[in-house]
């Protein structure tokens, strides 16, 4: 069996999610002028991935520890239906339904939390999403701490690799759509990878080495 995995922002999003979040907790009054700053420069160091995002994001989750998941999940829902699902590329939801009609599996392979990978998933009617997890203690509170690894780089292909074993999936037959050059490990790790919207660096070695690039119209 094949499965096809995508990755979330600026792959199936036009935009990146976390600049969205930024914005959104900066109307909210929870951002400080500073916070905003240096969250804006991450993000564009990761962009042109010359940052490593695994350590900025264990910072970042140590500010929720002791916040409500459940809270949590109510209002990344709110925010996904008001500002986030018209980012949506009209051709990304035409490549799942390719690949659906194809009889493959749709997994959402993303850096992303849970809360914005569920909505994700039900607005695509994908088959699964594996993402970066956070630690819940039995109050249903954030402890602030990720589940190891993160699925970014070489997390992601632990995570796919773990999933594809548990369902059957052949990842030498598998795609993978990814911006990010970061995700490089996970490219490689497919059969089929495809440089999607890529970023400069991923531009550059998917020409070099021959990866298909898509990029989408709309």
């Amino acid at each position: 069996m094949s499965a096809a995995f995508f990755d979330l922002d600026l792959t199936l999003l036009r935009v990146n999610s976390a600049t969205l979040w930024l914005k959104f907790m900066w109307r909210r009054g929870e951002l400080g002028v500073m916070d905003a700053v240096r969250s804006v420069g991450w993000l564009m160091q990761y962009r042109m991935a010359t940052l490593d995002i695994s350590d900025i994001s264990r910072k970042f989750l140590t500010g929720v520890a002791g916040q409500s998941e459940q809270e949590m999940r109510e209002l990344v829902a709110a925010w996904y239906q008001d500002e986030v699902r018209q980012h949506l590329y009209a051709d990304a939801r035409a490549l799942v339904e390719s690949h659906r009609d194809k009889g493959h599996k749709l997994i959402l392979l993303t850096g992303s939390s849970p809360y914005i990978s569920a909505p994700v998933l039900t607005e695509l009617n994908l088959d699964g999403f594996l993402c970066t997890r956070l630690e819940v203690d039995d109050n249903g509170l954030f402890t602030g701490v990720p589940i190891e690894p993160l699925c970014f780089a070489e997390g992601k292909v632990h995570w796919a690799t773990r999933w594809a074993e548990r369902h059957g999936v052949d990842l030498s037959t598998s795609w993978f759509y990814s911006d990010s050059y970061t995700d490089l490990p996970m490219l490689e790790a497919v059969g089929h990878p495809v440089a999607t919207n890529p970023d400069p660096r991923l531009r550059r070695h998917a020409q070099r080495a021959g990866m298909q690039i898509l990029d989408f119209a709309d």
